[in-house]
């Protein structure tokens, strides 16, 4: 393999997990989407594509470990694959959230639910908005841009706090919804785990760019 098929192979690797990523995306935005119009086929969709985000996951997983067995990778672009063999990990795991929240739609069947969703959407925003920042900042080889948004993940943490006692208040107050409380509160749960996975990938890249691999968001939660 010459230089130039190999910077070629490296950078459709990013393209793939770049795809991969818009894919993710996709499936968190329509698990809560599904969930609030209580659309059960849209979230049935969302678990039967989960197989094949972690198809892509399996393909480029396998392409980076033939690349480096083959041309010995050294330095930056050894970083730049490990940090892909990383970033595709927490990108199946988010995807994996997502399904889960879709199954959970799915357990509530047409069941109203037992509030109106106001702080989970804006959880699910916050998170894909932290999401598209940090590929940029991977496509831009930007560390600064994702040190801050791992600093972000507290914002989140707030509003599943949030969530968290208003479902709770309301299981107090009649424990007939318990049941469908605690579906909101696993809901609300994915959604806070889906922004730990992102600030995960932030300090990927910071590694990537610059060689240091350290712990950037201590939630003060």
């Amino acid at each position: 393999m010459t230089r130039e098929v190999y910077h070629k192979e490296l950078k459709e690797l990013e393209d793939e997990l770049l795809q991969m990523a818009g894919t993710v995306a996709k499936a968190i935005d329509g698990s809560v989407k599904a969930l609030k119009k209580r659309d059960i086929k849209a979230s049935k969709e969302i678990v039967e594509k989960d197989l094949l985000i972690n198809k892509k996951r399996f393909e480029i997983e396998e392409r980076c470990l033939l690349l480096i067995a083959t041309q010995q990778p050294m330095a930056v672009d050894l970083r730049t694959i490990a940090a892909i063999l990383y970033i595709i990990t927490d990108l199946e795991r988010i995807a994996d959230h997502a399904e889960g929240i879709a199954k959970i739609s799915i357990m509530i069947g047409k069941e109203p639910l037992v509030k109106p969703l106001i702080d989970v959407p804006r959880m699910a925003e916050k998170g894909l908005s932290m999401l598209d920042r940090c590929l940029k900042a991977f496509v831009d080889r930007d560390a600064k841009t994702a040190k801050t948004i791992c600093d972000e993940d507290d914002e989140v943490d707030g509003l599943y706090e949030q969530v968290y006692r208003e479902l709770l208040l309301l299981m107090i107050g009649n424990p007939k919804i318990i049941e469908g409380a605690t579906y909101l509160i696993w809901v609300a749960h994915n959604l806070e785990r889906i922004a730990d996975r992102v600030t995960n990938i932030a300090e990927r890249v910071v590694f990537m760019v610059t060689g240091k691999m350290e712990e950037i968001n201590v939630s003060k939660y």
